[in-house]
Order: structure tokens, then C-alpha cells, then sequence
């Protein structure tokens, strides 16, 4: 009987032990909350525009104590700009503790790219993939500006790519040094995600000459933008 009772308390102080974390991603156009359709913005350029959609894939979450530990999810997801509820993702079963970076990927890794249909985020019905030779779109940010040649003064910029030299992946790293779990509560990170970034910095696109990217040429040059979008706005772990 004294066996059975230690696994037990065992068990339970396990399940005690691991916490949950909400991530928050909240877009914008410079510190202005991001509307499609209806607001008009400026460039790094000087250029007007508005915004009519954005998503793109996270995964592969690592949250990182300050020994070195981690937890990972190697879990994939679609933030949709038009679908608020998939602005949200819940990360289960966290061990308890202090974490004081978060580290994810802005992309698809080649794995998933190569694995052929998959369901859920990855459900190629999700309008974010080219074919099963290109794989996966990671980024899809579309509008309208007076700058543009194109029809209608639309540009568009699609970034997709795992294969070498034309990788779009990015690994996103923000410090969270309060962040803290615990299994009494469900903490919380919300993330600022800047669409403007992926027209500026480290180069500035000038939507009269490059209103277009919807393959290798250039993709690169927007992935290298679209890594800086990201930045932490709150940590809450009082909930």
C-alpha cells in the first residue's frame, strides 16, 4: 500500500508541476493597429498604402530558462489577420519556472515542406501553398498603393523558400525575462508584429520599382525585412 501512495503523489506533483502559456500576436503598421481595407499607411519610402491581407506561419516554439533548459513545441501555426481567434495560440504542459527567452521560427522548416498533405494549419486548402516541388508560403502580405504599376495598383509579396541560397526561414529570438510559470495560473506574451517591416530595414522597398514578390528572385531580401517584425508588448502572469 506505501507503494502505491509515493506513485501517486508522484503523479500528481508531476502534473502540479507544468503550466500553460497564452501567446498573443497582435498586428500593426508602424504603432498603428493594423485594419485592412480601410487604413491608409506610409512607407519607409513616403508611399501610401493600405493593407487587404496578412498571414503568416509560426512554429517550433522553444521557451528558454536561464540555466539553459528548454521547453519545445514543434507545433505549426497560421496567423490570420482576417480570423482573430487564430491571433491566439495556448502552449500546454510547460514545466514550472523562469523563462527568459522565447525563440520561434517564421516559416516552414524543409521537413514539413517535403511531408506532402497535411491538415490543420498546414492544410494546403489554406490558400499558403505554391506546389509540392515549392512547398510552403510563409508570409503573405497584399494591398494597394498609388506607387504600384501593377493592375489596380495592387502589390503583393508572397516569401516562401527552404532551399539554399534562397532560405526564407527565420529564427525569431525576444527576451522574456519575466516571463514565469506556474501551474496555479496561465501566463501570457503578446507580440507585436509590424507588417511595415517587411518593407523596410535592413532595405527599404520602394513600391514604384518592386511592387512584386511572388518567387525566389528577391524573396530573400523581404525575409531579411520581415525578421524584425516581432517584438514583445506585455507579459502578463497573473491570469
Amino acid at each position: 500500500m506505501a507503494t502505491i501512495l509515493v506513485a501517486m503523489s508522484f503523479s500528481i506533483n508531476t502534473k502540479a508541476n507544468k503550466g500553460k502559456l497564452i501567446i498573443d500576436f497582435n498586428n500593426y503598421v508602424g504603432n498603428e493597429i493594423l485594419k485592412l481595407d480601410s487604413a491608409v499607411y506610409k512607407n519607409e519610402a513616403g508611399q501610401s498604402f493600405s493593407v487587404t491581407n496578412f498571414k503568416y506561419y509560426v512554429g517550433n516554439f522553444h521557451l528558454r530558462k536561464a540555466d539553459g533548459t528548454e521547453y519545445i513545441s514543434s507545433d505549426y501555426y497560421l496567423i490570420k489577420e482576417d480570423e482573430q481567434q487564430t491571433k491566439q495560440i495556448m502552449l500546454n504542459d510547460i514545466p514550472e519556472g523562469n523563462y527568459v527567452s522565447c525563440t520561434f521560427t517564421l516559416g516552414v522548416d524543409s521537413a514539413h515542406n517535403c511531408s506532402g498533405a497535411q491538415s490543420g494549419a498546414l492544410d494546403p486548402a489554406n490558400g499558403m501553398f505554391w506546389a509540392w516541388n515549392t512547398g510552403y508560403i510563409f508570409m503573405k502580405l497584399e494591398g494597394k498603393s498609388p506607387s504600384s504599376n501593377l493592375s489596380g495598383h495592387t502589390f503583393e509579396f508572397h516569401i516562401g523558400g527552404y532551399k539554399y541560397p534562397n532560405n526564407c526561414i527565420r529564427e525569431i529570438n525576444l527576451k522574456t525575462n519575466n516571463l514565469i510559470i506556474s501551474s496555479d495560473k496561465t501566463s501570457s506574451i503578446e507580440i507585436k508584429t509590424d507588417a511595415e517591416e517587411v518593407m523596410k530595414t535592413p532595405v527599404t522597398i520602394d513600391l514604384s520599382k518592386l511592387p512584386s514578390v511572388t518567387d525566389s528572385r528577391n524573396a530573400t531580401i523581404i525575409a531579411n525585412n520581415y525578421m524584425d517584425m516581432f517584438s514583445v508588448l506585455k507579459i502578463n502572469n497573473e491570469k
